[in-house]
């Protein structure tokens, strides 16, 4: 078992930056990948970013070029990156795990996060 948790969601302005981070615990290895997802009211979860075991990074087009994430192998945490937010990234976002190569669906990860929500004020 994974236990993943997500940290550093909030209320920001547009134009903004948050910086949320995902925790892992348990069977935890280098070689899994997570993937960032949210999921706004009355929408399906999706894609944002995500980054493989071998530091491999993909981006949903709606965020390529505001959204980071990058991780930290040693202390087994994967963080997202936001700028330039806009009212439009508000959602509640989820980190997943998978292990083996990054995935852009959310029915190939494994293991969740209980979700952070983070609210872009126009």
């Amino acid at each position: 078992q994974v236990q993943l948790v997500e940290s550093g969601g909030g209320l920001v302005q547009a134009g903004g930056s948050l910086r949320l981070s995902c925790a892992a615990s348990g069977r935890t290895s280098s070689s899994y990948s997570m993937g960032w997802f949210r999921q706004a009211p009355g929408k399906e979860r999706e894609f944002v970013g995500g980054i493989s075991w071998s530091s491999i990074t993909a981006y949903a087009d709606s965020v390529e070029g505001r959204f980071t994430v990058s991780r930290d192998n040693a202390k087994n945490t994967v963080d997202l990156q936001m700028n330039s937010l806009k009212p439009e990234d508000t959602a509640v976002y989820y980190c997943a795990v998978r292990y083996g190569n990054l995935r852009r669906r959310n029915y190939e990860y494994n293991y969740w996060g209980q979700g952070t929500q983070v609210t872009v004020s126009s």
